[in-house]
C-alpha cells in the first residue's frame, strides 16, 4: 500500500505535469535566461516579477508631491487621517485607483512618489475625487 501511494504522488506531482512544466520552463528561459535570474534568491525573484505586496503607508504618506496644496492644509490632513484607518485591502484599492495596481514595483515604495492635486472646481462638495493613473496624480477637491 505505502508503494502504491509513493508511485501515485509521485506521479500527480511529477510524471502527469514533467511536460507542460518543460514547455513552461523553455518559455520562461528564452524570456530570461537563467544567467540572469540565478543571482536573485527566490524571494527578490518574486518582488521582482510581483511587486512588493506589503506596505509602509507612512513612508508613502512622506514621498507625496502637493500641487496647489500644502501638507498642512486641512484637506490633506483629513485626508491621510482617513487613509490611516482604512484596513489593509482598502489602501491597496486606493493603490489600485491611483496606479492601476495594487502593488508597486521591486524598486519599493522608496521610489514611489504621487501627487496630490486641487483640481480647482469652482464647487468642491459637488466633485469627487479622481485619479490620473499615467501621471500618478490623484485630484483631491477641497
Amino acid at each position: 500500500r505505502e508503494e502504491y501511494v509513493d508511485l501515485y504522488v509521485d506521479y500527480m506531482f511529477n510524471k502527469s505535469v514533467q511536460k507542460p512544466f518543460e514547455d513552461f520552463m523553455q518559455g520562461f528561459l528564452r524570456g530570461c535566461p537563467a544567467r540572469n535570474w540565478k543571482i536573485f534568491f527566490p524571494e527578490e525573484l518574486q518582488v521582482l516579477f510581483q511587486g512588493h505586496t506589503t506596505f509602509d503607508w507612512h513612508l508613502l504618506e512622506k514621498n507625496v508631491i502637493y500641487i496647489q496644496y500644502k501638507q498642512l492644509d486641512q484637506t490633506i490632513r483629513n485626508f491621510w487621517t482617513v487613509f490611516h484607518k482604512l484596513p489593509e485591502e482598502k489602501k491597496k484599492m486606493f493603490l489600485a485607483f491611483l496606479s492601476g495596481s495594487d502593488q508597486i514595483s521591486g524598486y519599493g515604495l522608496e521610489c514611489f512618489r504621487f501627487s496630490i492635486a486641487d483640481p480647482q472646481v469652482e464647487n468642491p462638495d459637488e466633485s469627487s475625487p479622481y485619479a490620473s493613473t499615467c501621471n500618478l496624480i490623484l485630484f483631491l477637491p477641497r
